[in-house]
């Protein structure tokens, strides 16, 4: 049976949990998003860098020299 006596949580209260709930369950659902993502489409990790139509570039490939930047310092 229902007791008799006054009620004890605000509206507020009871407003500020539900937002609580709603928020965790939403964060619950993107993690599971994510985790169901992840496992569909795996991160190939063994490329360094990808060029032009999807070749990787290895560490062996030949890379242009790097020219030195002269600074100029202008004083007025």
């Amino acid at each position: 049976m229902a007791s008799r006596g006054k009620k004890k949580t605000t509206m507020a209260k009871l407003n500020r949990e539900r937002k609580l709930r709603e928020r965790r369950l939403d964060k619950q659902a993107k993690k599971d998003a994510r985790q169901h993502a992840s496992a569909e489409h795996p991160q190939r990790t063994d490329d360094v860098l990808t060029g032009d139509g999807g070749h990787s570039i290895g560490s062996g490939a030949e890379q242009p020299a790097l020219e030195p930047v002269a600074q100029s310092h202008i004083y007025a």
